[in-house]
């Protein structure tokens, strides 16, 4: 089995998409200030999963609409935040009208995206002069402990990831691309922490058996690894890179 098949591991998230709303992190404040620029007030959050980003924005008092595809992650985002106006879409084919929000946010997720064709739908949706945010969360792995964290998973994979959102490229109708990183830690349980583990795209496409040796290695670490065992709450390092564009 491909690892790294797109499809597949895009369509894994439906189904892990209780413990994915459960553990992964969100998004701190000072990268909520980047993605909500002075004046705006209509904001789309596409691909909005859980809704780990949506909450946070519709917390800063705009219009939030939020997009997602998968039914699982659909249905969390609307248990979390009932009032919030939520669609079933693509980011190839979004269900709004031309011109008709300030931001676009997008977060985890422009990597599954045809790049070429999301970028003309954002840029169809967005207002002239308006924002394109991009938000990836990763791990510090200049910590030891979370390097070593990372390294079980990516032997569970049968190697790192493709790098994720390394250089968007959101087309013509942007400028002014500038990325800006946030380092901040989001805390976890020991069990939460080996949970997270098993959200990865990756993790959820394993075999049974191959998925609970996974985890089971990394409850290994998670309890005797020198900077982590004995304690019971875990700040885990990350470090968020924020990529914002402007639609010309």
């Amino acid at each position: 089995m491909d690892r790294y098949d797109h499809a597949e591991q895009a369509a894994s998230f439906t189904h892990g998409a209780d413990e994915y709303a459960a553990v992964r992190p969100g998004y701190p404040d000072a990268a909520i200030d980047l993605l909500l620029p002075g004046g705006a007030h209509d904001v789309l959050d596409l691909a909005a999963g859980t809704g780990k980003l949506t909450e946070s924005l519709v917390a800063r008092g705009v219009r939030v609409v939020a997009v997602e595809p998968a039914d699982g992650m659909r249905a969390q985002l609307v248990a979390a935040l009932p009032d919030a106006e939520v669609h079933a879409g693509t980011a190839e084919a979004i269900p709004l009208p031309d011109a008709s929000v300030d931001v676009v946010t997008v977060a985890q997720a422009w990597h599954w995206f045809d790049e070429r064709a999301a970028s003309a739908e954002v840029a169809r949706v967005l207002r002239p002069g308006g924002l394109l945010g991009l938000v990836w969360n990763d791990r510090d792995d200049d910590v030891p402990w979370v390097a070593a964290y990372g390294a079980l998973l990516d032997e569970a994979a049968g190697g790192p990831p493709p790098a994720h959102g390394a250089h968007p490229t959101p087309g013509d109708a942007f400028t002014d691309v500038l990325r800006t990183d946030v380092r901040w830690e989001h805390v976890l349980t020991p069990d939460e922490l080996v949970r997270l583990a098993g959200t990865r795209s990756y993790a959820l496409v394993l075999p049974p058996d191959e998925r609970a040796a996974l985890l089971e290695r990394v409850r290994t670490l998670v309890t005797t690894h020198p900077d982590l065992a004995g304690l019971d709450r875990v700040p885990v390092p990350y470090v968020t890179r924020v990529y914002t564009a402007r639609r010309r």
